[in-house]
């Protein structure tokens, strides 16, 4: 019983995880778009 017990909390941490990594994806792709992110190491650094 404890092994199952001990799966769920696991999975369930897991999941947890996934759905805050989904949502910080979503999150930070309205600022940008695939096309703009394409060109990013194209980008000239300012001069120091």
């Amino acid at each position: 019983m404890n092994v199952l017990a001990l799966t769920i909390l696991i999975s369930a941490c897991l999941g947890g995880i996934f759905i805050l990594c989904f949502l910080g994806q979503v999150r930070s792709s309205r600022r940008s778009s695939p096309e703009r992110d394409s060109l990013l190491p194209l980008e000239q650094k300012p001069p120091h």
